[in-house]
């Protein structure tokens, strides 16, 4: 059995605070390099922030600008990147993921399928396919939040037969369920990867929403790795950054 080592990196993110989330961003993949992570983990809507309706305006499409920032971040460090981040396709917006390579080029791209369309109005367009990226460490499987609380997008992800999978989140809650709500976290990954057959890393973020009928919900964090048993092998921190590297097991 081998190990990939995997660094989840879960960052604030400040709606619309576009430079600002990126800064944040490349410190935290600076930070996973120097632990000599191999795949960086960034959490989902990490550049506009989830459900947020000003990313109608101002996202971009993929590639575009958005995606070559992460992709020359990718470079710049030498890691693989998966990140979650808004896409501008026409007169549609994607919550979608992106993996990148260590050279900066484009592996897979992810739209969220299993989108909540009553938290955001114009919704964002769901996407229909299960992604799998051929790479060094075998097959990489994207899938994004919510979508792990789907049956059928689980067992189609487990066809597949992923090395691993990468899952960014925006998982919140009203402030006073945190940090008890991490377990509720736990048990979306843990439940994935036992589905899957393959381990699971995902990564949630630092902050708060400030658009739609769920304003004040709260990303407090507590980033999950579960091997395929469904054996949590680590979890990061309650309310604050963190950038958690570790050896995923893999068969």
């Amino acid at each position: 059995m081998g190990t990939v080592r995997v660094a989840m990196c879960q960052t604030v993110c400040l709606d619309g605070d576009r430079k600002g989330n990126l800064a944040r961003a490349e410190r935290a993949v600076a930070e996973a390099a120097a632990g000599k992570a191999e795949i960086v983990c960034l959490p989902e809507m990490a550049i506009y922030g989830w459900v947020n309706p000003d990313a109608h305006e101002r996202a971009h499409p993929i590639p575009g600008a958005d995606s070559d920032r992460l992709c020359e971040l990718a470079a710049r460090y030498g890691v693989f990147l998966c990140a979650g981040l808004a896409e501008k396709d026409g007169k549609h917006l994607h919550d979608s993921a992106v993996l990148i390579g260590s050279q900066g080029q484009m592996l897979a791209k992810h739209r969220k399928i299993n989108i909540l369309a009553g938290l955001m109005t114009p919704p964002y367009t769901p996407g229909r396919d299960i992604t799998i990226a051929e790479t060094k460490f075998g097959r990489v499987g994207l899938l994004i939040c919510a979508d792990t609380h789907s049956a059928d997008i689980l067992a189609s992800m487990m066809e597949l037969r992923p090395a691993f999978v990468i899952v960014p989140y925006g998982y919140a809650a009203v402030e006073d369920a945190w940090p008890e709500h991490g377990k509720a976290l736990e048990e979306v990954v843990v439940t994935a990867a036992k589905t899957i057959g393959a381990p699971v890393v995902g990564t949630n973020l630092i902050g708060q929403i400030t658009h739609g009928p769920w304003t004040g919900r709260t990303y407090a964090g507590h980033s999950v790795a579960a091997d395929k048993t469904g054996r949590i092998v680590a979890t990061a921190k309650d309310f604050d950054p963190d950038t958690l590297v570790v050896d995923l097991p893999l068969d």
